[in-house]
Formats: structure tokens, C-alpha cells, sequence
């Protein structure tokens, strides 16, 4: 039996969680959660196994929920690991997804906003015979998006 759950949020740890916040915002139309977070101390230290973390940053609506919606969370630590490197066959948690009226239009808002391509635009068709048309970019800081398109 799987026990009661509800969907919350994403987290993003960006070397400037103000930086990438705007990304979101002004590519997706993403809209702040207040409050902005801040947090330190031994609960913090704790939780995270972290001595001495200090991490800020901001919850982050996603387009298309509502205000109860999940949100996309991005903090900065005070002190970070090295990123590995990008890659979309990397196990674990590899990219978001946001469905757009029109892939190559968001493409170039990604990329006029610092993103990177990743691959190229393609087109699927499932089993069903539905299609969907969508690319692999990244944000500015190297996390993947991917944009897509669902054909009926």
C-alpha cells in the first residue's frame, strides 16, 4: 500500500539562485512564492549533513498550476560541490519538462536567454500513434529543459 502523497516541488542549487530565478521567470513565466528563503544553523547543519550550510533562494510557481500548484525551488549553498558534468544519460533526476505552444519559438527564447542546445529539435511517435516534438536545451547554469509538443 503506498502511503498519502502529494506532488510539492523541484530543487535546483545554482551557483546564483537570483540568476537562474530570473531565467524561469522570464523564459517560462514563472512567478515568486514569497518568502524569500534563508536559512542557517544546527536544524539546517542537520538536515542536510552539512556542517556550517547556509543556503538561500526561492520557491518558484510553475506556469499552468494554480496557487496551490508545485513549485520549482532553487537555492544557492554558501559553499557548493563541483558540478559534474551535463549529460542526459547521467542516472538520477535529468531534466524539467514544459510543454510550449511552439518548440523552435521557445528554443530561441532559451537560447536569447543564455540556455544551450543540447540536441535537436525531433519528433516521437508512441505506440498509440500520438506524437510529440521536443528538444533538449539547458539553463544557463547547465540543468536540462525539456521544451515539447504533443501532436494528437
Amino acid at each position: 500500500m503506498s502511503i498519502k502523497a502529494k506532488y510539492v516541488h523541484t530543487n535546483i542549487v545554482a551557483a546564483d539562485w537570483g540568476r537562474l530565478a530570473e531565467f524561469y521567470i522570464d523564459v517560462f513565466g514563472c512567478s515568486i512564492v514569497p518568502p524569500e528563503r534563508n536559512y542557517k544553523g544546527k536544524e539546517l547543519d542537520a538536515g542536510v549533513n552539512i556542517s556550517g550550510a547556509h543556503l538561500k533562494g526561492v520557491h518558484l510557481r510553475l506556469p499552468g498550476w494554480s496557487e496551490n500548484g508545485p513549485t520549482l525551488e532553487i537555492y544557492s549553498y554558501s559553499f557548493q560541490e563541483e558540478r559534474p558534468k551535463t549529460a542526459v544519460n547521467r542516472p538520477g533526476f535529468t531534466h524539467i519538462a514544459f510543454e510550449v505552444d511552439d518548440v523552435e519559438e521557445a528554443k530561441k527564447k532559451v537560447l536569447a536567454a543564455g540556455g544551450s542546445t543540447v540536441g535537436e529539435i525531433v519528433t516521437l511517435t508512441t505506440s498509440v500513434g500520438s506524437k510529440v516534438t521536443w528538444c533538449y536545451l539547458t539553463d544557463p547554469e547547465g540543468n536540462i529543459i525539456e521544451l515539447q509538443k504533443w501532436n494528437k
